[in-house]
């Protein structure tokens, strides 16, 4: 049987630093995850090796993209990581609120967790990718960890999350649309709110707006395949009646 763990990718966007990568690659193993996924990385020197130390398998399979649309197609669930709150950041949960509930989706999706650059994070439009945020409680007076130091606290709450709950009956996840269906979806309900004038033509800012919201709200627990169907149809329906 798969393990859960199997399911998590720790994706790193746009790393500058090679020691960072190599540490990351350590704090992965560490805590029993292998998955390692690198967006725009620089040249992984000697320094990515050295850190890496006994975690060179895991440095040397990591799976590097252009973009981040492409390393989150095939997953179920994207969380961000950032420590700046706002009310256009989305939803925001404690590490380990968040590596709990990640733990319960892993069980049967693909988990994609998102860690921003060294010195700015994500960016606005990257954290409206993710679902919901993870942020790491820290001092007031020195609020940034290291890009190392922040993948191994999420990879230790998401072990700690399964430690906690061995023994303790499972939820019954099914298995979740990915990334690349739901943003169909997405597309297919804002022509469908444009047929009912809910969108006024032309208005590009509530259509962005609206999609953000669906993208966060579904995001935080994901979709059925059946509830797209369901959903699909539903548009199906109301085009018909309009048309």
């Amino acid at each position: 049987m798969k393990n859960w763990k199997d399911n998590i990718y720790f994706i790193l966007v746009e790393p500058k630093e090679p020691g960072n990568i190599g540490a990351s690659a350590r704090a992965v193993k560490n805590m029993g995850f292998k998955n390692l996924c690198l967006v725009n990385p620089p040249v992984l020197t000697d320094e990515a090796r050295w850190f890496a130390c006994n975690a060179l398998d895991v440095l040397d399979s990591a799976q590097k993209y252009d973009g981040i649309a492409d390393a989150v197609k095939d997953k179920a669930i994207v969380a961000g990581t950032s420590r700046r709150k706002g009310r256009s950041r989305g939803v925001f949960l404690n590490v380990g609120e968040g590596a709990a509930r990640l733990h319960d989706i892993a069980q049967k999706n693909k988990i994609a967790i998102l860690f921003g650059r060294e010195d700015r994070g994500l960016y606005n439009d990257e954290v409206e990718e993710c679902g919901f945020l993870i942020t790491i409680p820290s001092s007031a007076k020195q609020p940034s960890l290291n890009l190392s130091q922040a993948v191994l606290l999420t990879a230790y709450e998401l072990s700690n999350a399964g430690y906690k709950k061995e023994g303790v009956p499972k939820v019954r996840w099914q298995e979740l649309a990915d990334i690349k269906e739901t943003e169909a979806l997405y597309r297919r309900i804002a022509g469908t709110l444009k047929l009912l004038d809910y969108i006024p033509r032309g208005d590009r800012n509530l259509e962005d707006k609206i999609i953000k919201n669906f993208k966060h709200f579904i995001g935080r627990a994901g979709m059925t395949r059946w509830e797209l169907k369901m959903l699909h149809g539903i548009c199906t329906q109301i085009e018909k009646k309009v048309k």
